[in-house]
């Protein structure tokens, strides 16, 4: 399968760092990135791997956190209350 436009945000600073590193190293850590690199440079076109910062995650956490109690597929039409409380404290 053929990827492209794929963006895969990475919560580990130190995976991220350590994916766009092209440094020698022996540990079994930077083996493992290193097939991950070998994949994403044979599959994955027009892509990227990055790392949002903590406050860009916020929303994706608390949308995930508020949601982990329903059983079925929701739509907001109107911005959860946990997700207003974020953007809130974002303007303060």
């Amino acid at each position: 399968m053929q990827f492209d436009n794929v963006d895969f945000a990475m919560d580990s600073k130190t995976t991220h760092d350590a994916f766009h590193s092209y440094k020698d190293d022996v540990s079994e850590f930077k083996h493992i990135i290193s097939a991950c690199q070998s994949l994403f440079a044979n599959h994955f076109t027009n892509s990227r791997v990055e790392f949002p910062r903590r406050q860009t995650n916020a929303f994706a956490y608390a949308l995930a956190e508020g949601t982990t109690l329903l059983t079925n597929p929701i739509i907001y039409f109107n911005t959860p209350y946990y997700i207003n409380n974020i953007i809130f404290n974002k303007m303060l």
